[in-house]
Formats: C-alpha cells, structure tokens, sequence
C-alpha cells in the first residue's frame, strides 16, 4: 500500500502514536511527550515555528481526558487558524503492547484501526506535496552533527540557536530542520555557529 502524503506536520503525544502514523503517512510528524509538552519552551516554540511556515498544522491527540488537556493546551499557543484538529474516536480497548487499557479504557492513536487513521487524513493529502528541506542524513553527518564524537554537543548547540527542543534524536532533529530550512540555510547556520 502506497503511503498518504500529508503536506502539513502532524502533532501526536507519543512515539508510538508516531510509529503508527509513520507506518500509514508520509509527512512530518512531531511528539508533546505526553504532558511534557506543558513545560517545554523550546517544544512549545518549534510547533508554533511549523505551523507559520507550512501554514497549518495538523493535532491529532488521544480521545482521552489526557489527549484533551494536551490538545486544549497545544491550541492555547497556536493559534486557531494554523491548526487542523482530528479527533479519533473513543473505542474501547487496550493497546497490543500495554499489559492493561487506559485509565479511561479507550484506545489512544497507537490503539486505532489503520482504515480510521487513512480516512481521518485522506482529505489532507496532497498530489503536489514535497519537503520542504532538502537535509538528509548525509547533510547531518557532513556538518558533524551526527556520527562524530562531539555530535550531541553540537546538535544541542544548534537546537538551542534555533529555539529548539534540547536533546533532539538526530532524526528529530532533521524532520523540524526539513520543515524550516533548506540544507543551504542550515550549512550557512552551522558554518557562523561553529567556525
């Protein structure tokens, strides 16, 4: 099966909200870290920086009280016409990997039958979408961002210059760089911050 293409990023609260949408879309797709979206500056920035720059952005959290707190609070600073909210709905059950459901017993996006997912964003795709950016692994490890000893020392300069979360994984880091810059603009970034 072909992969959706999202042109818009997409905000989940966890890896394996991700891991599952990564599996059905192609698209950028960003975590809150459950509730640590709530003290995070950076995070909290790098989101509302996403959506300027593609336009919308797509929120698609539990149908928990848990995803709802999240949610209510993701869209306390972005503002409301740069965001696209999809709600999954609320099914009973326990996620494959969980010992035991939720508190609430109902499935989380992780949880959520592939068809429901595709046709939640089947209207957002796009025939003309591309990335933004042009930065690929190789790009990362040309900079000496990653694959070199002081590559996480480096990358938490970088973020922290961009406004970004601190402790970026390398593929995070390039999904929001693909989104915001293209691999020109990050080389010129990188040769003012470290030469």
């Amino acid at each position: 099966m072909e992969k959706l293409k999202i042109p818009y990023p997409i905000i989940v609260e966890g890896k394996y909200d991700k891991i599952k949408l990564e599996s059905l879309i192609d698209a950028d797709i960003f975590v809150t870290d459950g509730f640590g979206i709530f003290t995070c500056k950076e995070k909290k920035l790098l989101f509302k920086k996403l959506a300027e720059k593609r336009g919308k952005i797509i929120i698609l959290t539990d149908s928990d009280g848990g995803g709802i707190l999240i949610r209510c609070h993701l869209k306390s600073f972005i503002p409301a016409d740069k965001t696209i909210n999809l709600y999954i709905p609320s099914v009973k059950g326990k996620e494959k990997r969980k010992r035991y459901p939720s508190k609430e017993g109902v499935l989380g996006v992780e949880g959520m039958e592939k068809n429901i997912i595709i046709k939640l964003l089947s209207p957002f795709t796009s025939p003309e979408f591309t990335k933004v950016g042009n930065i690929k692994k190789s790009t990362l490890y040309k900079l000496h961002l990653t694959g070199w000893e002081n590559s996480s020392e480096l990358r938490q300069i970088l973020s922290l210059h961009l406004g970004f979360p601190k402790h970026m994984t390398p593929n995070a880091l390039l999904s929001a760089l693909n989104v915001l810059y293209t691999s020109e603009e990050l080389e010129k970034i990188c040769e003012k911050l470290f030469s």
